[in-house]
C-alpha cells in the first residue's frame, strides 16, 4: 500500500497559481502511475492528469491541460500539480492517487486538498 499525503491547496483568485504536493511512502513507486483528481461541490470525483513514476509519461483532461502540470520529484518521492490560470471552475477537493502501471484503478488515495478560486 502507498501512503499519500497532498498539501498546497488554498484560497486563491482567479487568474491565480497554486501548486499542490502529495508526499508518497510505502513502496517503491518505479511501477506505479501518479493521478490527480478532483471533486467539486455537488459533482462525481474526476480525473485530471497523470504521470508514469519512472519515465514521466503525462496524460491531462482538456479542461486543465497548457493551464496544469504534473510532475515528480524522485528525491523527495512527491508529485506535484502545478495549476496556473485558475478559474472559479476550478473549485474543488483535490486528491492525490495511485495505482499499479498494469492496473486500470487507482488504489490508494490521499485525504485531499481544498482548493478554492474566487472570481
Amino acid at each position: 500500500q502507498v501512503q499519500l499525503v497532498e498539501s498546497g491547496g488554498g484560497l486563491v483568485q482567479a487568474g491565480g497559481s497554486l501548486r499542490l504536493s502529495c508526499a508518497a511512502s510505502g513502496r517503491t513507486l518505479s511501477s506505479y502511475v501518479m493521478g490527480w483528481f478532483r471533486q467539486a461541490p455537488g459533482k462525481e470525483r474526476e480525473f485530471i492528469t497523470s504521470i508514469t513514476w519512472s519515465g514521466g509519461i503525462t496524460s491531462y483532461v482538456p479542461s486543465v491541460r497548457g493551464r496544469f502540470a504534473i510532475s515528480v520529484d524522485k528525491s523527495k518521492n512527491t508529485v506535484y500539480l502545478q495549476m496556473n490560470s485558475l478559474m472559479p471552475e476550478d473549485t474543488a477537493v483535490y486528491y492525490c492517487a495511485a495505482r499499479v502501471i498494469s492496473d486500470r484503478t487507482y488504489d490508494d488515495w490521499g485525504q485531499g486538498t481544498q482548493v478554492t478560486v474566487s472570481s
